[in-house]
């Protein structure tokens, strides 16, 4: 396994190398990234900014908006935000069903390792967990011959941000309709930021021969054509979906009264 550490890649970029290695290339990667400079949220493929995010708060303090390619929830990443991206071949690990629940529980088993003696860890549905608080949001994408399984990891996180986040809709049972304050926790009460980081390169090595390479050494696959598909929502779309959001609720008001 090919293993890639960054520090401060902005996120849009760290997304468009790991769809491109996902895409283009044959080997097994590892991607760290130790926090992302600027503040951004990222959603999933599939996410509707309006029935996930204050929008108006949103436009007001000028954040940007990520789509990536992958599905899963919504996020807002900063400095704070530590990240670890596995993309391999489905015959690396044989044993691993190509589907994102088995993909998942080896993570989550890769993971026991890293937090052996930290707080009590575990998978709790689709999030990494001490105790009953989340720490870590997953997301995958998966292809004919290759899978990826990238985490967002709240080392740290600043509550103000949390505001421009709505509640979603479909949130886990064990959430029980909690805020995000009392949902999340910060890994930063549990272990140092670099511990967890060379924790984990020390897990990933039990499993794979590790090859460090550094971004500048990605060769790109000179046969194939590749065009990213995470890009920034526009201040036009995010309008629009807030617009027709707004348009819908109050249809749906209308309707409820007349009945």
């Amino acid at each position: 396994m090919n293993l890639v550490l960054l520090r401060g890649l902005p996120i849009l970029q760290q997304l468009h190398l790991e769809e491109r290695l996902l895409r283009t290339s044959s080997d097994n990667w590892c991607i760290i990234n130790d926090g992302t400079n600027d503040r951004n949220i990222v959603m999933g493929v599939s996410g509707k900014p309006a029935e996930l995010l204050k929008i108006s708060s949103v436009l007001q303090d000028k954040v940007a908006v990520i789509r990536r390619f992958t599905g899963g929830g919504t996020v807002i990443v900063d400095h704070g935000t530590v990240f670890v991206s596995f993309i391999c071949n489905k015959d690396a690990l044989p044993d691993v069903q190509p589907y994102p629940r088995p993909i998942m529980c080896w993570s989550s088993l890769l993971y026991q390792e890293v937090f052996q003696d930290v707080g009590h860890f575990s998978l709790r549905e689709n999030d990494y967990v001490f105790g009953n608080r989340k720490f870590g949001g997953n997301a995958q994408s998966i292809t004919k011959a290759r899978w990826i399984h990238h985490t967002s990891f709240l080392w740290d996180y600043d509550m103000n941000n949390m505001a421009y986040l709505k509640l979603p809709t479909r949130a886990p049972e064990y959430r029980k309709a909690r805020g995000h304050l009392d949902f999340l926790c910060c890994m930063k009460e549990y272990l140092p930021r670099l511990n967890f980081i060379d924790r984990t390169v020390r897990a990933l090595g039990n499993h794979f021969s590790l090859k460090s390479i550094k971004m500048e050494e990605i060769e790109p696959a000179s046969s194939t054509i590749f065009n990213p598909t995470s890009r920034p929502l526009r201040k036009q779309e995010l309008e629009e979906a807030a617009l027709l959001y707004s348009l819908r609720a109050s249809i749906n008001r209308h309707n409820v009264k007349s009945v």
